[in-house]
């Protein structure tokens, strides 16, 4: 039976699964993954892809990703594209480094986002490439130990994890790891790994009807029919809040008046403020950035960059984040 095409939709989850050609190792050293992680996090950031967990074996892969402006068959050509170039120079070997194609399985965000974010981060354990928990909380091949603020991993969202358990940071970081823990004794998840039949009528008895489901889908009949129809997640969820409704809301958090933050220029504040406004658009309300470009009056790479630095300048100023969040901006 013939492939079905992959189903490439914007801010839909995507478990991502890439193994080596044959089962061989696509990583061999600690410079291998380090080149890998760098240049998959260039991406992320440039691209405005969102990773929620990720974690390398020897052989294979696992990525827990959104895109929203960029498509991720764009972003994984990059990746893996740029990523066998440097392996086959390196290691004086020609031909396919990878097996196939890359396998990706959309995902229902409830009741499935956890569920993988534990998934993907157990990998290394499950594989004995490290002997417990407390091995699992250093290794810095994977998101869980970024999580943990025990690596540093750029364009990974290890705020919008967190913010599940708990507002508090040090409980929720403990809620996590234990999340994480509770998880142990269940292994290998077959229902995780994916789409189909079975993972789609969980819970049916024997006489309830059986309803749609496909196997590059992980979710409910209902998320299987928006979503095989040609649907769009984002547009079954409109943005909760109005661009100028949200240029308002950055122009009383920065002082920056909205009118200034809609004219391009150079002035500092200003730039600071369309950088911040750029940045909640795409990120938590989900616009385009062509959306937010028209809104600001910035191209499309000018938007791009707008992003990447709102999202520092958020991540370094405490306060400026707990002003966001005191007013309601960020919609989780």
């Amino acid at each position: 039976m013939p492939r079905q095409p992959r189903l490439d939709i914007p801010y839909v989850l995507h478990h991502v699964i890439v193994r080596g050609i044959e089962k061989r190792d696509i990583f061999i050293d600690d410079a291998d993954k380090e080149r890998f992680v760098s240049r998959l996090s260039v991406l992320l950031t440039e691209g405005s892809t969102k990773c929620f967990a990720w974690a390398l074996m020897s052989n294979h892969f696992h990525l827990l990703l959104m895109p929203t402006t960029v498509a991720l068959s764009e972003t994984m050509r990059r990746l893996l594209t740029g990523y066998a170039v440097y392996f086959n120079r390196k290691y004086q070997r020609s031909g396919h480094l990878f097996q196939n194609r890359y396998k990706s399985i959309l995902c229902e965000e409830e009741p499935y986002f956890l569920e993988l974010v534990r998934y993907i981060h157990l990998n290394p354990l499950r594989a004995g490439i490290v002997a417990d928990l407390d091995g699992l909380d250093h290794y810095q091949w994977s998101g869980h130990a970024a999580l943990l603020g025990n690596r540093v991993m750029e364009g990974q969202e290890r705020d919008e994890v967190l913010a599940r358990f708990g507002k508090d940071k040090a409980h929720a970081l403990r809620g996590y790891r234990q999340f994480v823990a509770d998880g142990i004794a269940a292994g290998r998840r077959e229902d995780l790994i994916g789409g189909g039949l079975m993972r789609s009528q969980v819970g049916c008895d024997e006489n309830r009807e059986i309803g749609a489901y496909d196997e590059r889908i992980l979710g409910s009949s209902g998320f299987v029919e928006t979503l095989t129809r040609g649907g769009n997640i984002r547009e079954e969820k409109k943005p909760s809040l109005s661009l100028a409704d949200l240029l308002q809301n950055v122009s009383g958090i920065t002082g920056v008046d909205a009118l200034v933050m809609c004219r391009p220029g150079k002035e500092r504040a200003a730039a600071r403020a369309r950088a911040i406004f750029c940045c909640l658009a795409v990120r938590e309300y989900g616009y385009t950035g062509k959306e937010a470009g028209a809104a600001t009056g910035l191209g499309s790479s000018g938007v791009s960059i707008a992003v990447q630095r709102g999202e520092k300048l958020i991540k370094k100023d405490p306060s400026l984040k707990e002003m966001i969040m005191g007013m309601g901006i960020i919609a989780r």
